[in-house]
């Protein structure tokens, strides 16, 4: 029965070679368990997508700047509505400050899943806040303005950070006018809003803080 041992042989080799491929190892067989985030200091994020808001839907582009993948500054702009919706205010752009608390903490700590999805989906949990600039109907541009709090999660589609994400970003939006009088006359006072956006994220290494820098190894 000699074929029949070459055949487990040959089947026992093919299922440790695709193990071997599909394991997320780095170059001593060891898994990286920051997945790529730390082979740069900065993270630049592009994307598109909608914002889902109580006035209506818009399409949304957003671009984002993250260092070591826990502190950035992002930008939003919403031009609807879509094709046969409407939307108020017809357009919002937003421009504010992103906190990721969960990423160096475990990182430094050791305290990750060892599945690259399930690590970066955690460790992308951030804060948002923002001032808004809205054109409702009929208004000039940033004709109201207001303040804008959120959260964002983002999931990858590899197994890395650098690449295509899906990213899900909510919160609430508040005019000035609301905050300073409590009258709220509208969705362009007042209102939630969910963004989705498929997006790619490119760690590069840009020596923010010292020319020096090297990434760990």
């Amino acid at each position: 029965m000699r074929w029949v041992s070459e055949r487990r042989l040959l089947a026992l080799s093919l299922v440790g070679a695709l193990a071997l491929a599909a394991s997320p190892a780095s170059g001593d067989g060891a898994v990286d368990p920051s997945y790529g985030r730390v082979q740069g200091d900065l993270t630049l994020v592009a994307g598109l997508g909608a914002t889902v808001a109580e006035g209506g839907t818009r399409p949304e582009a957003e671009l984002r700047v993250r260092y070591l993948e826990s502190l950035g500054l992002f930008g939003m702009y919403e031009d609807g509505p879509l094709v046969g919706a409407s939307s108020e205010p017809r357009r919002v752009l937003v421009g504010g400050l992103e906190v990721r608390p969960l990423f160096l903490y475990r990182w430094l700590e050791g305290k990750e899943t060892q599945r690259a999805w399930l690590d970066l989906a955690i460790d992308s949990f951030g804060l948002e806040l923002g001032a808004v600039a809205m054109q409702p109907s009929g208004l000039p541009f940033a004709s109201r303005l207001g303040v804008q709090a959120g959260l964002g999660i983002e999931v990858p589609i590899l197994p890395d950070a650098t690449g295509p994400w899906i990213g899900l970003h909510g919160g609430l939006r508040w005019s000035e006018a609301e905050l300073t009088t409590g009258t709220v006359n509208g969705s362009d006072d007042r209102s939630a809003y969910v963004s989705i956006t498929l997006a790619w994220h490119q760690v590069v290494v840009a020596h923010v803080v010292d020319v020096g820098d090297e990434a760990p190894r």
